[in-house]
Parts: C-alpha cells; structure tokens; sequence
C-alpha cells in the first residue's frame, strides 16, 4: 500500500488558473455571462470538492443557475456508496439529452466516485454519448485544462485512471453560503471494509498540512463563519502520513486555538481509530460541538469481521462509554448496514440489542447494496429481499422511538443555537442547529441567519425540535 502523499506542485496550479483565465476571456465575447449548473449526489466531502469545482467556474467567468436548460455548462459530482445513487444520477444523466438536443453546445460533465469505478465509465463512454467529460476525483484539480481543451478542441475527455491520490492545494473555492463552511483535511481511505468502494475511487489516505489547514480555518474565522465542518473519510486516521508526528487530536486542539465564535464539527470518525485522547481533546475544546458520528454497522461479531470493521461491539461499547463518561451530553450518531451477505436473523438481533444498549440520538439505516469490486459483492447472501426489508423497518421503528424519547428530554430547555437558514416547516419560517446538530424549527426575523441565538424549547417530533426565541 503506497503511502507517500503526493503534492500537486504550485506551478501546476497556476497552470489550471491560466486556463482559467483563456476561458474566461472566451466568455466575455458573448453578451452576458454564460452560466454554469453543479449539482451534487453524496457526502459531505462531495460537497466540499463541488465548492472547488464552483471555485473555477467562477474564476472562468461563469454564473450560476439552478436550471440545467439554461446552463452552458454542467457539471454532476457524483457518488458510489449505494446502487440507488448511481441509478438516480445515471437517470437524470439520460433526461439531460433533451438539453443537449435544444442546445449543441451544451457541455455536461460527470465527475466523482461513480465514474472512478470502470464499469460505469465504460457505460457512460458507450451508453450516453451526449456526455462530454468524465473524471475523477484524482483529476478534480485539472478541471480547467479539460474544459478548455472542449471550448477549443470539442472531442470527449475520459480521465478516470487507477491513481492513489494527491493533494492540490490553491484550487479558488465557491461556498454555498456564508454560515457554514466544509475544510478537508485529508483525502482517501485505508479501510477496506468489505462492503466498501471508497478506498478503490479515492485512493489511498493522505493528509493535508496542518499549517494550510489552520490558514484556512483562520480565513473563514475572520470572514464570520460561524460553523466549521472538518472533513475525511476517516479524520481519526489523520496525520499518519505527515513527516512531522501529529494526530487528529492534536489537529483539534490547534484549530480550537484559532480565534473567532465559531464551532467546530468532523466527520466521518472510523471507531478503530477513536482514542481516549481524541474523547480527551473533544471534552476540554469549547469550540469542539459535543457530536460525534460513530458509525457501528453492525452489532455482530461475526458480521463485524466479515465486513473487515477491525472491532468487536465490545470494543466500540467501551469506547462509547469512554466517550459519554468525558462528555456526558455528548451527541451520538451512527450508520448501520441491515441484510450484509450472509446476516441470520439471530445476528440482526444483536445489532437490535445494541441499538437498544446505546441508544443513538439519530441513526443512518440502509439495506445493504453490492459494490462491484469489494469483496463482499461476492459473498454468499441467501437471506431474502422480503426478510431484509423487515428486519430494516423494524430497526428504523426502534430508533424513531428512541430519537423521539431524546428529543423529548430537550423540551423545556433554553440552547444556544446557530440561526442556519429557512425552514420547510409551513409553521415555522427558519431553522438552527443545537450544538449537537439537532434541527430546530422556529419562527423568527430572517435577519438572524449566520447568528447564534438563545432557543427555548417548546415541543419536538421523532426528526426535529421546535422552539421559540427566548425572552
């Protein structure tokens, strides 16, 4: 396994940004500024390399729409966890022929996890011909040379070849607001869970330097963000490819030094990886949010193993313990995986029993999906659709009545809380985050959006708060 991180030299960066401004000058012979649409499928870290991806197009002079029958260019960051997100892309992919059709010179571009795995390249390639450009993360960094290349040279671009990583830094960043702010700290994963393509379409762990971390977080301090996401496949791997020793706890502390009120939030923490001096560091920062997402997957030992999570659910229930002991109020989130190839309904029980034991404030369920490429697409899976799908709801069942319980438990109390925008509750008109990142509707001047504010809580359901202004 290649460990060494690879750099993506300032020189190239400035090459890309010099492509930047070819195309930009292109743009300016048309009357008004041609406009770009990105939309996006998956996690977070998704969302942080299309604020990248944004970050171009604007340098390159382009607007920004919604709709896709007005963009001249647009751009599908995709992703590959599950089969129903490659579905839904590859169907909205299809729709955009139409487009295409009404406009030539339309360019639609596919990058992200998807188009990392062979088999969907090749069917993009073969299948949906109307698609100009395809890359993948790897290559995120050379967007500008690729769109350049079609401006001048039409053809298709394929690039979407096997490579353990690098990190470009300098690349210009569109946020989608100014509230809430993603900074990636590394990129790739070492894992290999079973079940898991990652590893496979973002290769391999490499961290970013701590110094342009801090560089970054203290821009967005002094620009008034008021919530700072740090993002990795697994930030508890963080640093062990640094030449200088530092860990993701250490990392905590330095960007908590930072000045400015904002706070801080990561994700994802792998629980192999989860030590009692990261519990340490998340107790005595008071800008570090009392949340953690722990992903479990299962409750099974030999599930556990099977889907190479290097624990046992005795070693995550101590550290869980470990955790709620330091911080007591502490948030605590999960994902599960119900139906893994070769689960018996006994062996879901103990999944169900440690839901049970934890009791998870909110919980990420899904029926397990086959991966092309992972070695679990392989294995045996004789349960069937039908069992999986019950044993899913009642898993889903058990933990709306412990969120609605914890949610209960809130009412009554007065929480500092971060005004994050507009609500889609018709009773309310905005929403905020507690410190644990549990939503609150409430009603409220939209002039408090971007700042903290004092919530009294009033009533709740299974999926969110609701609470007024207090006095």
């Amino acid at each position: 396994m290649e460990r060494k991180t690879t750099h993506i030299p300032p020189e190239d960066i400035a090459r890309q940004r010099g492509y930047c401004g070819a195309i930009k000058e292109i743009n300016t012979r048309f009357a008004k500024a041609p406009l770009a649409f990105v939309d996006t499928y998956g996690c977070q870290q998704n969302e942080a390399d299309s604020e990248r991806i944004r970050g171009y197009l604007k340098e390159m002079g382009y607007g920004f729409t919604q709709d896709e029958k007005e963009a001249a260019v647009i751009v599908i960051n995709t992703c590959a966890i599950r089969e129903h997100a490659e579905q839904r892309v590859l169907g909205n992919v299809g729709a955009l022929v139409h487009t295409k059709r009404k406009n030539p010179n339309q360019i639609i571009c596919l990058c992200g996890c998807m188009v990392q795995e062979p088999h969907n390249a090749a069917k993009i390639r073969t299948s949906y011909r109307h698609v100009d450009m395809v890359f993948g993360p790897h290559a995120l960094w050379r967007f500008p040379e690729f769109l350049y290349r079609i401006l001048t040279r039409r053809g298709r671009i394929f690039e979407t070849a096997d490579d353990p990583g690098s990190i470009a830094e300098g690349i210009p960043v569109v946020r989608q607001n100014g509230v809430k702010a993603w900074v990636s700290i590394m990129y790739g994963c070492n894992n290999f869970c079973s079940y898991c393509i990652v590893p496979y379409v973002r290769g391999r762990e490499r961290s970013r330097d701590p110094e342009g971390i801090l560089a970054e977080v203290e821009e967005l301090a002094k620009a008034g963000y008021k919530e700072i996401t740090l993002l990795g496949q697994n930030v508890n791997s963080y640093g062990k490819d640094l030449p200088e020793p530092m860990d993701f706890a250490d990392l905590l502390r330095k960007v908590n030094a930072v000045p400015g009120d904002f706070l801080i939030r990561f994700m994802t923490s792998h629980p192999k990886d989860a030590t009692e001096k990261l519990f340490d560091a998340m107790a005595e920062c008071e800008k570090v949010a009392p949340v953690i997402h722990l992903p479990v997957q299962a409750g099974n030992n030999r599930v556990l193993k099977a889907m190479n999570r290097v624990y046992t659910r005795e070693i995550y229930l101590e550290k869980v313990r470990q955790l709620r002991q330091r911080i007591p109020d502490i948030v605590l989130t999960s994902d599960i995986i119900v139906g893994f190839p070769g689960e018996t309904t006994e062996e879901f029980e103990d999944t169900m029993s440690l839901l049970r034991e934890v009791e998870y404030d909110a919980l990420f369920t899904f029926i397990y999906s086959p991966r092309e490429g992972t070695p679990a697409a392989k294995m045996p899976d004789p349960m069937s659709k039908e069992e999986k799908s019950a044993n899913f709801q009642r898993l889903v069942d058990l933990q709306n009545e412990i969120s609605l319980k914890k949610h209960q438990a809130y009412e009554g109390k007065t929480i500092r809380c971060l005004v994050d925008g507009r609500s889609d509750d018709p009773r309310n008109n905005l929403t905020a985050r507690t410190p644990g990142g549990r939503l609150v509707h409430f009603t409220g001047d939209e002039k408090l959006i971007g700042t903290y504010q004092n919530l009294t809580i009033t009533g709740c359901s299974t999926w969110a708060l609701f609470g007024e202004l207090a006095e």
